[in-house]
Order: structure tokens, then C-alpha cells, then sequence
């Protein structure tokens, strides 16, 4: 195996829709250092496929509308509980059809990484695979204007006697970059500190926040009125 294909995305679909799967499988092709490696129709058999997989998916394209296995519901939100006990290391962008804001925020706050409509550029898909395999999120503006939209009250986890989280004036420059999406080595460099310093911050940040993934510290930064990115 080459260097250029050990170093490739490789990106998981789940999609009922074999047209559409194999449209997006098609664009993957032309796509340099990016390849699918797995796929599916259905969600409800998802953990028990990636464990067969000989290749993990480092991120998932997930469809929000997927069948059920019986009556019991399995679309894209179970899909991402599911994914995210057994496979916390494989991020997952959700393809739907809905541009309600109170959705895509339900998206997000439920781990999804980021969320795209299934009539997106191809080119923004791309990015949105970049982005998400490169700084752990893709929170476009659509997705950011949902968060601030749906999500006023404030969390009131770690909080002190007045309410408050505690957060260092370095950790509010470091959740103001990560809301930005700079990488880790561009955070270190702009605040002339070093990669593992950002690191700990940022570990601080998701443990103080109660977040599971850089998108929940989005989402706990907009919600709290601590950076303003727009």
C-alpha cells in the first residue's frame, strides 16, 4: 500500500437509497486521498458490521432516514448513540432532508459532528469531510445560526454559587479558535503556546463543559454567550 493511500480518509456510508449511495460513492472516487471503505443500507446492524469490518471508517455519512428494524425506530440519531459507545473514534455527518434549525441543532447536540442537506454542492460535502476528519467538526453557518436559535438556556453543569463555569481567560482563546475551526497546531501558533498545551485546554474545556466532542463545546460556547463568531 502506498504512503498517499495509508494516509486516505476513509469514509463510511449508511444509506438506504442505493442511487444515492452510489452517486456519493462515485464522487468519493475523483476525490484525492479519500475512499469509502464501508457501507450499508440499514442502521439497526451498524455495530455488529463495523466489528466484521477489516477497515474502520474514520468518518461516517449517515442518512437520518433510515428503515426500521420492525416497529422499532432506527434512524440517524440511533445510529450516532449507537456508533458513538462502540466507535467513539469515528465521527459521523448527518445527510438529511431538513433544514429546520430546531432539527439541526437536535442533530448536533446528539453527537453528530456536523450536518449537511442532501442537495449540498459536492464540493461543500468535501469540505465538510475535511473538516470533520481535520478538527473534529464541521459547523457551517446554517448549523451555527440553528445552535444560537434552539438552544437559550443556559447549561448548569460545573457551574459556581453564581452560576457561572469557571473558564480561564486561555481557555476562552482556545474555545474562540476551536468555534473558529483552527486545527490544534494553528491554535498553538497563534497563541504561541504549544500543540499538547492546546490540548490540555481543550480537554479542560470538554470536562469543565460536559461535552463529548469539539461540537459540543460549539455548542456549549454559543449557548453561554461566551465567543461571538459572527
Amino acid at each position: 500500500m502506498s504512503a498517499i493511500e495509508q494516509n486516505n480518509i476513509r469514509i463510511g456510508l449508511v444509506e438506504d437509497q442505493h442511487i444515492f449511495r452510489e452517486g456519493i460513492k462515485a464522487l468519493v472516487t475523483g476525490w484525492p486521498q479519500i475512499e469509502v471503505t464501508f457501507e450499508t443500507a440499514e442502521g439497526y446492524t451498524i455495530v455488529e458490521k463495523l466489528k466484521c469490518s477489516p477497515q474502520l471508517p474514520d468518518v461516517l455519512l449517515v442518512d437520518y432516514s433510515l428503515p426500521a428494524q420492525g416497529e422499532l425506530e432506527f434512524n440517524g440519531i440511533q445510529v450516532i448513540h449507537a456508533v458513538n459507545i462502540h466507535f467513539p473514534d469515528i465521527k459521523i455527518i448527518v445527510l438529511s432532508t431538513h433544514e429546520d434549525e430546531h432539527f439541526i441543532a437536535h442533530i448536533i447536540k446528539n453527537g453528530a459532528r456536523g450536518h449537511l442537506v442532501k442537495d449540498s454542492d459536492p464540493e461543500e460535502l468535501r469540505l465538510a469531510i475535511l473538516a470533520v476528519h481535520e478538527k473534529g467538526s464541521c459547523i457551517n453557518e446554517r448549523t451555527l445560526l440553528a445552535i444560537q436559535n434552539n438552544m437559550g438556556k443556559k447549561s448548569k453543569s460545573n457551574r459556581d454559587e453564581n452560576g457561572l463555569i469557571q473558564i480561564s481567560k486561555r481557555e476562552k482563546e482556545v474555545l474562540d479558535l476551536i468555534c473558529r475551526q483552527y486545527k490544534t497546531e494553528e491554535i498553538a501558533e497563534k497563541l504561541f503556546i504549544s500543540s499538547k498545551t492546546v490540548d490540555g485546554h481543550r480537554n479542560s474545556l470538554l470536562q469543565k463543559t460536559d461535552s463529548r466532542n469539539t461540537a459540543g463545546l460549539v455548542v456549549f460556547a454559543l449557548r453561554n454567550h461566551i465567543v461571538n463568531i459572527f
